[in-house]
């Protein structure tokens, strides 16, 4: 799955008011959540290798004639575009999320490619997840609310992995709510 859960509160036997933002203490939990890669680097490299020779075969029959030269461009910006577009993929990639749990704050950090970072935060003892099977902008909308504003998580997410990741999310801040509640 793309997200991956930090625990800093191994060997904590209590959560109390250990690790608190209004201390500067570490978070208890640290949720990274980011958009699947389909195609990697090395996958990248094969593929436009294979496109460029694929392109190159249909040129074998025009070798030594005016014609390749009046396909060649055609085929190369084909080539550019895909190179290009793909690039921009990658770029889009980037995206991320960061959910960041204190004893006293919650904080969600969307980290954009080509904008500024946006950032919400709220008391964990107020803040509730909630999973809109119906009614969201995509299927099964994972969102949070507190601080009166809802933010959307994982909207990147399949709906079988924002399912997966709800149950995770309110465990983590039932648990958190709890004084005494162990890892």
């Amino acid at each position: 799955m793309p997200y991956e859960w930090v625990d800093m509160t191994q060997g904590a036997p209590v959560i109390s008011g250990a690790f608190s933002y209004a201390d500067g203490d570490q978070p208890a939990l640290r949720l990274t959540v980011w958009p699947h890669r389909s195609l990697s680097r090395k996958g990248f490299v094969i593929f436009i290798s294979v496109t460029f020779a694929m392109l190159m075969i249909p040129l074998l029959a025009f070798l030594g004639t005016i014609a390749l030269w009046a396909l060649l461009p055609y085929l190369m910006g084909s080539l550019a575009l895909t190179w290009y577009l793909i690039q921009r993929s990658y770029q889009d990639g980037t995206l991320r999320e960061d959910l960041t749990i204190w004893s006293d704050r919650v904080e969600l950090t969307r980290s954009n490619p080509r904008t500024a970072a946006q950032t919400w935060h709220a008391n964990p003892h107020w803040a509730r997840v909630t999973l809109h099977a119906d009614g969201g902008p995509v299927e099964d909308y994972l969102t949070m609310t507190g601080n009166s504003r809802t933010v959307e998580i994982g909207g990147f997410l399949a709906p079988e992995e924002r399912r997966a990741l709800y149950p995770e999310l309110t465990d983590a801040l039932v648990h958190l709510r709890t004084p005494t509640g162990n890892r």
